[in-house]
Protein backbone atom coordinates (compact mmCIF):
# COMPACT_ATOMS: atom_id res chain seq x y z
CA UNK A 1 0.00 0.00 0.00
CA UNK A 2 1.44 3.47 -0.96
CA UNK A 3 -0.11 6.58 0.66
CA UNK A 4 -2.13 6.99 -2.20
CA UNK A 5 -3.56 4.06 -1.70
CA UNK A 6 -4.50 5.48 1.84
CA UNK A 7 -5.51 8.32 0.59
CA UNK A 8 -8.42 7.31 -0.73
CA UNK A 9 -9.35 6.07 2.40
CA UNK A 10 -8.56 9.17 4.55
CA UNK A 11 -8.98 12.35 2.73
CA UNK A 12 -7.68 14.58 5.41
CA UNK A 13 -4.17 14.33 5.00
CA UNK A 14 -3.60 15.98 8.52
CA UNK A 15 -5.48 12.98 9.74
CA UNK A 16 -3.65 10.56 7.54
CA UNK A 17 0.10 12.07 8.70
CA UNK A 18 -1.37 11.84 12.40
CA UNK A 19 -2.20 7.87 11.90
CA UNK A 20 1.08 7.19 10.93
CA UNK A 21 3.41 9.29 13.13
CA UNK A 22 5.27 7.06 15.87
CA UNK A 23 5.39 8.61 19.17
CA UNK A 24 9.57 8.37 18.59
CA UNK A 25 8.77 10.20 15.60
CA UNK A 26 6.79 13.12 17.50
CA UNK A 27 8.71 13.76 20.35
CA UNK A 28 12.34 14.07 18.63
CA UNK A 29 14.08 16.77 18.98
CA UNK A 30 12.57 20.10 17.94
CA UNK A 31 9.56 18.64 16.46
CA UNK A 32 5.54 19.39 17.78
CA UNK A 33 3.93 16.74 15.42
CA UNK A 34 0.56 14.68 17.14
CA UNK A 35 1.46 10.89 17.58
CA UNK A 36 -0.69 8.40 16.85
CA UNK A 37 -1.86 6.90 20.02
CA UNK A 38 -5.27 8.48 20.35
CA UNK A 39 -6.38 7.14 17.01
CA UNK A 40 -5.01 3.94 18.13
CA UNK A 41 -7.22 4.25 21.41
CA UNK A 42 -10.19 5.13 18.80
CA UNK A 43 -9.19 2.35 16.08
CA UNK A 44 -9.17 -0.60 18.61
CA UNK A 45 -12.80 -0.12 20.14
CA UNK A 46 -13.97 0.61 15.98
CA UNK A 47 -12.09 -2.82 15.61
CA UNK A 48 -13.30 -4.21 18.45
CA UNK A 49 -17.33 -3.84 17.17
CA UNK A 50 -17.03 -4.04 13.56
CA UNK A 51 -15.58 -7.55 14.03
CA UNK A 52 -17.86 -8.47 16.53
CA UNK A 53 -20.54 -7.78 14.84
CA UNK A 54 -19.13 -9.66 11.61
CA UNK A 55 -18.87 -13.02 13.94
CA UNK A 56 -22.38 -12.89 15.58
CA UNK A 57 -24.26 -12.00 11.75
CA UNK A 58 -21.86 -14.90 10.36
CA UNK A 59 -21.65 -17.66 12.68
CA UNK A 60 -25.06 -17.83 13.82
CA UNK A 61 -24.76 -21.65 16.00
CA UNK A 62 -21.69 -19.96 17.88
CA UNK A 63 -22.06 -19.20 21.32
CA UNK A 64 -20.95 -16.26 23.55
CA UNK A 65 -17.72 -18.05 24.28
CA UNK A 66 -17.35 -19.36 20.51
CA UNK A 67 -17.50 -15.90 19.75
CA UNK A 68 -15.46 -14.99 22.02
CA UNK A 69 -12.41 -16.76 20.99
CA UNK A 70 -13.36 -15.84 17.65
CA UNK A 71 -12.32 -12.15 17.82
CA UNK A 72 -9.52 -12.20 20.75
CA UNK A 73 -7.98 -14.90 18.10
CA UNK A 74 -8.77 -11.72 15.11
CA UNK A 75 -8.62 -8.70 16.91
CA UNK A 76 -4.78 -9.53 18.41
CA UNK A 77 -1.60 -8.35 17.81
CA UNK A 78 -0.35 -11.57 15.21
CA UNK A 79 -3.24 -10.62 13.18
CA UNK A 80 -2.76 -7.02 13.03
CA UNK A 81 0.70 -7.34 12.03
CA UNK A 82 -0.19 -9.46 9.79
CA UNK A 83 -2.54 -7.68 7.98
CA UNK A 84 -0.16 -4.38 8.05
CA UNK A 85 2.49 -6.26 6.54
CA UNK A 86 0.15 -7.30 3.63
CA UNK A 87 -0.26 -3.68 3.32
CA UNK A 88 3.42 -2.45 3.90
CA UNK A 89 2.18 -0.27 6.39
CA UNK A 90 5.73 -0.35 7.65
CA UNK A 91 7.23 1.33 5.07
CA UNK A 92 4.99 4.39 5.07
CA UNK A 93 5.76 5.40 9.17
CA UNK A 94 6.97 8.25 10.54
CA UNK A 95 9.88 7.12 13.42
CA UNK A 96 12.37 8.32 15.24
CA UNK A 97 15.64 7.70 14.61
CA UNK A 98 16.25 5.26 18.17
CA UNK A 99 12.82 3.11 16.69
CA UNK A 100 14.12 3.21 12.83
CA UNK A 101 18.01 1.52 13.79
CA UNK A 102 15.95 -1.08 16.12
CA UNK A 103 13.96 -2.10 13.60
CA UNK A 104 10.35 -0.45 14.58
CA UNK A 105 9.13 -0.64 10.73
CA UNK A 106 9.13 -4.93 11.16
CA UNK A 107 7.95 -4.89 15.13
CA UNK A 108 4.96 -6.71 14.97
CA UNK A 109 3.66 -4.33 18.61
CA UNK A 110 4.33 -1.52 16.32
CA UNK A 111 2.98 -2.35 13.34
CA UNK A 112 -0.40 -3.56 15.34
CA UNK A 113 -0.96 0.02 16.79
CA UNK A 114 -0.26 1.50 13.25
CA UNK A 115 -3.37 -0.53 11.64
CA UNK A 116 -5.74 0.86 14.92
CA UNK A 117 -4.34 4.57 14.52
CA UNK A 118 -5.22 4.28 10.61
CA UNK A 119 -8.93 2.58 11.31
CA UNK A 120 -9.53 5.18 14.11
CA UNK A 121 -8.62 7.82 11.41
CA UNK A 122 -10.36 6.36 8.57
CA UNK A 123 -13.46 6.49 11.23
CA UNK A 124 -13.31 10.05 11.78
CA UNK A 125 -12.78 10.79 8.37
CA UNK A 126 -15.57 8.82 6.49
CA UNK A 127 -17.48 7.34 9.41
CA UNK A 128 -18.33 3.75 10.60
CA UNK A 129 -19.25 2.77 7.47
CA UNK A 130 -16.32 3.32 5.42
CA UNK A 131 -13.91 1.94 8.53
CA UNK A 132 -16.36 -1.27 7.92
CA UNK A 133 -15.29 -1.75 4.97
CA UNK A 134 -11.37 -1.21 5.22
CA UNK A 135 -11.72 -3.77 8.35
CA UNK A 136 -13.31 -6.45 6.41
CA UNK A 137 -11.52 -6.13 3.50
CA UNK A 138 -8.24 -6.08 5.11
CA UNK A 139 -8.64 -8.38 7.80
CA UNK A 140 -10.40 -11.27 5.03
CA UNK A 141 -7.85 -13.48 5.15
CA UNK A 142 -8.56 -13.70 8.99
CA UNK A 143 -12.18 -13.20 8.68
CA UNK A 144 -12.56 -16.16 6.44
CA UNK A 145 -9.99 -18.77 8.17
CA UNK A 146 -11.65 -17.33 11.73
CA UNK A 147 -12.53 -21.19 12.79
CA UNK A 148 -8.47 -22.16 12.41
CA UNK A 149 -7.92 -19.14 14.01
CA UNK A 150 -9.75 -19.46 17.36
CA UNK A 151 -7.61 -20.14 20.11
CA UNK A 152 -8.48 -23.75 20.90
CA UNK A 153 -6.90 -24.51 17.97
CA UNK A 154 -3.36 -26.22 18.15
CA UNK A 155 -1.74 -24.84 15.30
CA UNK A 156 2.12 -27.10 16.65
CA UNK A 157 0.58 -30.42 16.54
CA UNK A 158 -1.23 -28.97 12.75
CA UNK A 159 2.83 -28.63 11.62
CA UNK A 160 4.14 -31.10 13.16
CA UNK A 161 1.71 -33.86 12.03
CA UNK A 162 1.99 -31.98 8.08
CA UNK A 163 6.32 -31.94 8.78
CA UNK A 164 6.29 -35.55 9.66
CA UNK A 165 4.63 -37.44 6.93
CA UNK A 166 7.94 -35.77 5.32
CA UNK A 167 10.20 -36.38 7.78
CA UNK A 168 11.34 -33.43 8.80
CA UNK A 169 10.32 -31.20 12.25
CA UNK A 170 9.55 -28.05 13.41
CA UNK A 171 12.23 -26.05 16.14
CA UNK A 172 11.30 -22.85 18.00
CA UNK A 173 13.48 -20.13 18.60
CA UNK A 174 12.40 -16.97 20.89
CA UNK A 175 14.66 -14.59 19.09
CA UNK A 176 12.59 -11.03 21.24
CA UNK A 177 10.87 -10.07 24.40
CA UNK A 178 9.06 -6.89 24.06
CA UNK A 179 7.51 -4.07 27.44
CA UNK A 180 7.51 -4.20 30.66
CA UNK A 181 7.54 -7.37 32.78
CA UNK A 182 3.59 -6.76 33.68
CA UNK A 183 3.68 -6.78 30.44
CA UNK A 184 5.65 -8.72 27.81
CA UNK A 185 5.36 -9.76 24.42
CA UNK A 186 7.47 -12.68 23.23
CA UNK A 187 8.80 -12.88 19.54
CA UNK A 188 9.55 -16.49 18.19
CA UNK A 189 10.57 -18.07 15.11
CA UNK A 190 10.45 -21.75 14.11
CA UNK A 191 12.25 -23.33 11.77
CA UNK A 192 12.97 -26.44 9.69
CA UNK A 193 15.80 -28.02 8.74
CA UNK A 194 17.97 -24.35 10.26
CA UNK A 195 15.39 -22.08 7.79
CA UNK A 196 13.21 -20.11 9.10
CA UNK A 197 9.90 -20.42 7.67
CA UNK A 198 7.37 -18.41 10.15
CA UNK A 199 7.52 -15.73 12.94
CA UNK A 200 4.94 -14.45 15.05
CA UNK A 201 4.58 -11.98 18.88
CA UNK A 202 2.19 -12.90 21.59
CA UNK A 203 1.59 -12.39 24.82
CA UNK A 204 3.14 -15.34 25.93
CA UNK A 205 5.91 -17.53 24.56
CA UNK A 206 2.86 -20.26 24.18
CA UNK A 207 1.17 -17.91 21.84
CA UNK A 208 3.85 -16.81 20.18
CA UNK A 209 4.91 -20.29 19.16
CA UNK A 210 1.41 -21.15 18.03
CA UNK A 211 0.45 -17.81 15.65
CA UNK A 212 4.45 -18.88 14.30
CA UNK A 213 3.21 -22.42 13.67
CA UNK A 214 -0.02 -21.09 11.87
CA UNK A 215 1.88 -18.66 9.78
CA UNK A 216 4.67 -21.37 8.33
CA UNK A 217 1.71 -23.80 7.86
CA UNK A 218 0.27 -22.01 5.76
CA UNK A 219 3.67 -21.28 3.82
CA UNK A 220 4.76 -24.67 3.50
CA UNK A 221 1.58 -26.07 2.12
CA UNK A 222 1.45 -23.34 -0.17
CA UNK A 223 4.94 -23.59 -1.98
CA UNK A 224 4.08 -27.71 -1.74
CA UNK A 225 1.30 -29.99 -2.10
CA UNK A 226 -1.57 -27.77 -0.46
CA UNK A 227 -2.85 -30.81 0.88
CA UNK A 228 -4.70 -29.79 4.36
CA UNK A 229 -2.99 -30.99 7.41
CA UNK A 230 -5.21 -33.44 9.46
CA UNK A 231 -7.44 -32.48 12.23
CA UNK A 232 -5.71 -30.80 15.42
CA UNK A 233 -6.45 -31.77 19.01
CA UNK A 234 -7.97 -28.59 20.76
CA UNK A 235 -5.19 -27.13 23.47
CA UNK A 236 -5.39 -28.19 26.85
Amino acid sequence: MSLNDLSQWIKDQNLLKQALTHSSYANEGFRKETHNERLEFLGDSVLQLVVTEWLYANNMRWTEGQLSQGRAAIVCEATLAEAAGNLRVGSLLRLGRGEERSGGRTKHSLLADAMEAIIGAIYLDGGLEQARNFILEVLRFALTDVEERETGRDHKTALNEWLRRRGEEAAYEVVGSYGPDHAKSFEVEVSVGGVAIGRAVGHSKKEAEQQSARLALKQLMAEHDGAAPSAAPPLS
